[in-house]
C-alpha cells in the first residue's frame, strides 16, 4: 500500500537548487583540477629526480671500476707491453684485432686484414668477422681513427673507458628496471647500491676488460628493462611499436657482441614459453618477441657472414618450432583444467620434438659441429655417462664451469641481499603457482576475469620471476653465469622490498595490514637497508680506494720483449693458448692456436699442439708441431708442473687418459689405461738428450717459460 508522507525540510526553490549543484560542480572541478595538476608535478619532480640519481650512480660506477682498475695494476704508469700483458688469455686475443685496425694503413686494409686473416691459425686463412665476435672492436677502431682525439688519448685509454662508460649504461639499465617493477626510484637507488657493494660477484669488469660478456650483459640489462615495459598494460600502441624497437636493438646488440648469446636467449624464450603457456603474459606480445629473437640472430649471422654455429642454434629451432605448434594445436587456452593440462603438455611435447628435428635436420644440412664440445660437457656434466674427451674435461676441470660455490652466498648475505631475495621469492612463486591454476582453471570465454586473474601478478612482475628462476637455476649449475643471475637478484630484490604488492601479501599472511601500514613500510624498509649498506660498506669502498697496487710479471714482460727483439715477424709460435692470445697481442707473430675454442678444427689442433705435455716421443712431438708450420714452442713450467688442480685435472692427466696412459702420481686409473713407452715430453728435453736436440733447440729461459726452436729437416 502506498502512503503519502510528511518531508522533513521545507521545499527549496528550483533556482536555488541549480546554483547549488553549479557551485558543488566548480568546487569539485575545482579540487580535481589541483589534484590533477599536483600530481603531474609532482610526477615530473620524481621522474627528474630519479633520473639524475640513476645518472649519478651510473657515472660513479663507470668510475669507481675504472679507479680500482688503475689503483690494481698502477696502468697509467707502466709500459705498453706490461699494459697488453694485463689483458689476459682471450682478452688479449680480442683486443689484439683492436691494435690490429688502429694500425692498419687504412680502414679497408684492416677489414681486409681481419676476412682474409693468415696470422691467428697457421697454415690456415680465417675470416676473423665470421668466427669471433669482434665487431665491436671493428667500431671502436674506426670511431678512434675518424674522431679528432689520437693527440690527446692513446687506443688502449679509448677502449677501456668505453668498456667502463658501458657499466654506467648497465647500472642505469637495472636501476630502471627496479623502478618500473615497484613503482619508485628508491627501488632502482637499492638495486644499484646492492650491485656496486656485491662488486665481486655481480661483475670482473676492472681485471678482464675485453672478454665479451662485458660488451654484451649491458645492452642484455637494457633488454630485460624494455621488456619489463613493453609488459605493461595499457600501453599506447606508438609506446609499444618505440618498446619493442628497443627490444630488438638492444638484443641486436648482444647478440652481436657475445658467442654464448644463443644459449642465454634460449633460457630466456623458455620463460617466455612457460609464462605464455599459463596465460600469465599477452600472446601477441610474446609472438614479437620470438620473432625479435630470431630476427636479431639472422641479422647477426648475416654480418658474421653467415656463421653455421648460428644457424645451427636451438634458440632458431626451439623458437620456430613454438610458432608452428601454435598453426597446428589451436584453442589451447579453452576447456577445463584437466583438458587445458592435456592440451599443454602435448603442445610442451610437439614443441620439444619439433625443437630437435629441426635442430638436426640444419645441423644435417651444414655439417655443422662447432658447438658439440658444449654438449658433450654438458652431458658428462650432468652425470649422463662418464667421458674421456678431451675438450669436455678441459671445461668440467675448470673451476669456472663448476658449481656456484657456497661462499658466494655468505658474501651476497653480508650486504642482505640474498636473505631480501629468498624473502621475496618465496611469496611471489607461491602467487605465481596460484595465478596460473587459476588460469588454466578459467575458461578463456571470458576475456575480463582472465584479464584479472593475470594482473593479480602483473605480467611485468611475472616475467622478472621466471627469469631470475631460471638464470638462478644456470648461475648455480655453472659459476661462470653467476653474473647473469646476481645482477638481476639486486634488481628483483630491490623492487620486492619496495613493492605495494609484496607488503601487502606478507601483512595480510600474518594479519597486520592496513593501507597506510603498507605504505610506511614500503618506503621505511629500503631505507634502513640502505643505510645499513651505507654504514656498513663505505667505509671499506673508500679503503679499497685508496689501496695502491702495481702490475709486476717480470717473465712474461721478458718472453715478449725477447720475442720481439730475436725472431722474424713471419715466425710461427706454439704453446698454451692462453699464452699465445699474448704473443699474438704483444709482439703480432703468427700462433697455431688461441683461447677462442668455438671451432671443431681448432679444437683438434689444440689437442694436438698440447701433446708438448703429454708422454710422446720427441719425433712424434717433432713432427705435429712442424705440421702446422711451427718455428718456437714455448714451454711453460706452471703447466707441466701443475699443481692448481687435483690429480685426474690437470693438462698433463687429461692428455694421458686421451691417450689411453696411466696418469702420474698415487691414485686409480682406469683398467684399460696402460703405462706410456715414452716420458713426458715437458719434462725430458730439458735433459738435452740427442733425440731431442736433434729436432729441438733452446734459445731462450727464464724462471716460468723455455722456448725452443724447431730444426727445419729437409
Amino acid at each position: 500500500m502506498t502512503t503519502i508522507r510528511q518531508r522533513k525540510g521545507g521545499k527549496v526553490p528550483e533556482a536555488d537548487e541549480d546554483q547549488l549543484s553549479d557551485e558543488k560542480n566548480v568546487k569539485s572541478e575545482g579540487k580535481n583540477l589541483y589534484d590533477h595538476t599536483g600530481g603531474k608535478l609532482w610526477n615530473i619532480l620524481s621522474l627528474t629526480v630519479g633520473g639524475i640519481v640513476a645518472i649519478s650512480l651510473g657515472l660513479l660506477t663507470s668510475v669507481y671500476v675504472a679507479t680500482l682498475h688503475e689503483n690494481d695494476l698502477w696502468f697509467s704508469n707502466i709500459k705498453e707491453v706490461e699494459r697488453e700483458i694485463s689483458f689476459r688469455t682471450e682478452c688479449g686475443l680480442y683486443y689484439s684485432y683492436y691494435k690490429q685496425m688502429i694500425q692498419a694503413a687504412s680502414i679497408q686494409q684492416g677489414l681486409h686484414g681481419l676476412v682474409y686473416d693468415n696470422k691467428t691459425e697457421s697454415v690456415r686463412t680465417i675470416n676473423i668477422l665470421e668466427r669471433m665476435n669482434v665487431y665491436q672492436e671493428v667500431f671502436l677502431s674506426i670511431l678512434y681513427r675518424i674522431l679528432p682525439i689520437q693527440q690527446y688519448l692513446e687506443p688502449v685509454y679509448f677502449y677501456i673507458y668505453t668498456l667502463f662508460g658501458l657499466q654506467a649504461i648497465y647500472v642505469i639499465a637495472l636501476y630502471i628496471t627496479s623502478w618500473l617493477l615497484s613503482g619508485t626510484w628508491l627501488s632502482g637507488l637499492l638495486a644499484a647500491c646492492w650491485y656496486i657493494t656485491n662488486r665481486i660477484d655481480t661483475t670482473r669488469v676492472e681485471f678482464t676488460i675485453p672478454l665479451r660478456e662485458n660488451w654484451a650483459l649491458p645492452f642484455f640489462a637494457v633488454q630485460i628493462a624494455a621488456i619489463t615495459y613493453l609488459f605493461r598494460s595499457h600501453l599506447q600502441p606508438a609506446q609499444e611499436r618505440l618498446t619493442l624497437l628497443a627490444v630488438f636493438v638492444a638484443t641486436f646488440l648482444f647478440s652481436l657482441t657475445w658467442q654464448f648469446n644463443q644459449f642465454m636467449m634460449l633460457i630466456q624464450a623458455l620463460a617466455l614459453f612457460i609464462l605464455d603457456c599459463f596465460d600469465m603474459l599477452p600472446t601477441a606480445k610474446v609472438t614479437w618477441l620470438y620473432i625479435i629473437q630470431i630476427s636479431g640472430l639472422l641479422l647477426v649471422c648475416a654480418l658474421q657472414f653467415f656463421n653455421s654455429m648460428i644457424l645451427g642454434s636451438l634458440l632458431i629451432s626451439f623458437n620456430t618450432s613454438i610458432l608452428i605448434a601454435r598453426t597446428i594445436q589451436k584453442n589451447l587456452k579453452k576447456g577445463s583444467l584437466l583438458n587445458r593440462l592435456g592440451k599443454l603438455i602435448l603442445h610442451a611435447l610437439l614443441v620439444s620434438s619439433l625443437t630437435l628435428l629441426v635442430n638436426k635436420f640444419i645441423k644435417k644440412i651444414l655439417n655443422l659441429e662447432s658447438d658439440e664440445h658444449i654438449f658433450k660437457f654438458l652431458k658428462a656434466k650432468f652425470g649422463f655417462g662418464a667421458t674421456r674427451d678431451f675438450d669436455a674435461n678441459l671445461y668440467l676441470c675448470e673451476e669456472a664451469f663448476g658449481l656456484l660455490p657456497l661462499n658466494t652466498f655468505s658474501r651476497l648475505s653480508d650486504t642482505l641481499l640474498f636473505y631480501v631475495y629468498i624473502l621475496i621469492l618465496i611469496p611471489m612463486t607461491i602467487t605465481a603457482v596460484i595465478v596460473a591454476l587459476r588460469n588454466l582453471s578459467c575458461s578463456n570465454q571470458d576475456q575480463e576475469k582472465v584479464e584479472e586473474r593475470t594482473i593479480s601478478l602483473k605480467p611485468d612482475a611475472a616475467y622478472n620471476l621466471i627469469h631470475t628462476v631460471l638464470f638462478g637455476c644456470l648461475a648455480l649449475s655453472t659459476m661462470r653465469m653467476k653474473y647473469l643471475w646476481t645482477s638481476h637478484m639486486c634488481v628483483f630484490a630491490s623492487f620486492g622490498l619496495c613493492s605495494t604488492e609484496i607488503w601487502q601479501l606478507i601483512l595480510k599472511c600474518v594479519r597486520l595490514y592496513t593501507s597506510k601500514r603498507t605504505q610506511v613500510i614500503k618506503y621505511l624498509i629500503p631505507i634502513i637497508a640502505l643505510l645499513y649498506i651505507l654504514y656498513k660498506f663505505w667505509p671499506g669502498i673508500m679503503d679499497e680506494l685508496l689501496e695502491l697496487r702495481e702490475f709486476y710479471d717480470p717473465d712474461t714482460v721478458e718472453l715478449m720483449n725477447w720475442i720481439k727483439s730475436n725472431t722474424p715477424n713471419t715466425a710461427v709460435f706454439a704453446g698454451s693458448m692462453q699464452l699465445l692470445a699474448g704473443v699474438k697481442l704483444c709482439t703480432g707473430r703468427t700462433l697455431t692456436n688461441h683461447p677462442h675454442y668455438e671451432d671443431k678444427h681448432l679444437r683438434e689442433r689444440t689437442k694436438q699442439i698440447y701433446q708438448i705435455y703429454a708422454k710422446r716421443s720427441p719425433e712424434d712431438v717433432y713432427r705435429i708441431l712442424r705440421s702446422f708450420s711451427t718455428d718456437y714452442v714455448i714451454l711453460e713450467d706452471s703447466i707441466c708442473y701443475e699443481r692448481r688442480h687435483s690429480r685426474g685435472c690437470r693438462l698433463r692427466d687429461l692428455l694421458d687418459v686421451a691417450n689411453g696412459h696411466i696418469m702420474d702420481g698415487l691414485g686409480e686409473n682406469e683398467p684399460d689405461l696402460k703405462p706410456s713407452l715414452y716420458p713426458r715430453f715437458c719434462e725430458e728435453i730439458k735433459k738435452n738428450l740427442p733425440s731431442y736436440t736433434i729436432h729441438f733447440t733452446r734459445v731462450f729461459q727464464n724462471k716460468t717459460f723455455h722456448v725452443y726452436k724447431l730444426a727445419k729437416h729437409k
